[in-house]
């Protein structure tokens, strides 16, 4: 539904097609690859089509002769880490669950939507501002010469990372992932976001923008 990615792949280099039911009149279609607008975590589905259709089943086509991709260096210490030198896709795919379940939560034992804001993307200037004050910024380049900065990070340094607000909070390891430990209500969900994004642009001058829809 929005193209989720991780680690230097998304899914729209294996995509293909997807079939989804249109609510309004109970039809089938099938949509490929430029009917679905990806973009980073986005889709037609939450834009100009959201809340029209159900999507059924997804398509991919894969490659019988891959190209592992370790290039994401925390992959790579966790392969090393992992005493594998020569890695196989079955590798870096246990590679990966075991980085993720290190830094993530259970949602069978403690209430998430997991990533719950976009990594932003911002102009070079605003990187060289907050590298003024911070070392070490993680970024990435992004198109027409923009950068792309750690949401998470931004997040951690702004002090909330572990931070909770009666039943909600922010994850203690990562601070990406807003949590809810039992009790919690959409709208206290909610407004623990909307805090984190109003100090994140008063400290940074970062506009964040949330990943999950809000119904």
């Amino acid at each position: 539904m929005q193209n989720i990615g991780a680690y230097g792949t998304e899914i729209k280099d294996t995509f293909e097609y997807l079939d989804a039911l249109e609510i309004s009149t109970g039809t089938m279609k099938r949509f490929y690859l430029n009917d679905c607008a990806f973009g980073y975590r986005e889709s037609v589905f939450k834009r100009e089509l959201k809340n029209q259709f159900i999507i059924c089943s997804v398509a991919f086509r894969l490659s019988l002769n891959p190209t592992v991709n370790t290039s994401y260096g925390v992959i790579e210490a966790e392969l090393t880490a992992m005493g594998i030198e020569s890695p196989s896709i079955k590798d870096v795919s246990n590679a990966v669950i075991r980085i993720r379940q290190s830094k993530l939560p259970d949602p069978k034992q403690l209430g998430n939507a997991g990533s719950f804001f976009k990594n932003p993307v911002v102009s070079a200037g605003i990187l060289a501002t907050i590298e003024q004050s911070y070392e070490n910024v993680p970024s990435y380049p992004a198109n027409d010469g923009m950068v792309k900065l750690a949401a998470g990070w931004l997040i951690e340094k702004a002090g909330w990372k572990g931070k909770r607000l009666g039943p909600v909070g922010v994850h203690e390891r990562q601070a990406l992932v807003l949590v809810n430990y039992g009790e919690g209500t959409g709208p206290e969900v909610y407004n623990l976001s909307e805090q984190i994004i109003e100090d994140i642009k008063q400290k940074f001058g970062v506009s964040l923008e949330r990943e999950v829809n809000i119904y």
